[in-house]
C-alpha cells in the first residue's frame, strides 16, 4: 500500500498516515472510541491482526483471529450511523462495513462497544443486526 500518500482505507478522506496509520503504527493512540473503530476497519483491511489484537479488550478477546486463514476479504467501504460517549470510559459505535469474499458481497452492521481504561480505547464486543 502506498500509505503515506494513498486515502485512508476507513474512508475519512486524510492520507493514511494522518489517519488510521498513526494508531496502526503505534505512534499515537486512538483518541476516541469512534477513532479506535475506524483504525481497526482500516487494521482489517490491511490484514493487521497484531493490531486487532491489541486493540481488544482483555477479557474478550480471542487468541487469535486466523485472518491467513480465511478467504481473501475485499473491504469496500465503511459507513458510521452513529456513536455515543455512555460514560466517561464507555462508548458505543455502529457502523456498516462492506466486503466482497470471491464475487459475493456482504454487510456487516453492527454495534460495537468500547471502553477507555490505563489511557487507551479497547473493543469489548458488539451486536451483529
Amino acid at each position: 500500500m502506498e500509505a503515506e500518500t494513498s486515502c485512508c482505507p476507513c474512508g475519512s478522506q486524510e492520507q493514511y498516515s494522518e489517519c488510521c496509520g498513526r494508531y496502526l503504527e503505534k505512534q499515537a493512540s486512538a483518541p476516541s472510541a469512534v477513532a479506535l473503530m475506524r483504525s481497526r476497519y482500516t487494521a482489517y483491511t490491511l490484514g493487521r491482526e497484531d493490531y486487532l489484537l491489541t486493540t481488544w479488550h482483555q477479557t474478550t478477546r480471542p487468541a487469535s483471529l486466523e485472518l491467513a486463514r480465511e478467504p481473501p476479504s475485499k473491504w469496500l467501504g465503511l459507513a458510521v450511523k452513529r456513536h455515543e460517549q455512555v460514560a466517561p470510559d464507555r462508548a458505543v459505535v455502529e457502523f456498516v462495513a462492506r466486503y466482497k469474499i470471491g464475487s459475493r458481497a456482504y454487510r456487516l452492521h453492527e454495534v460495537s462497544r468500547f471502553v477507555y481504561e490505563a489511557g487507551q480505547w479497547f473493543y469489548v464486543d458488539g451486536d451483529i443486526r
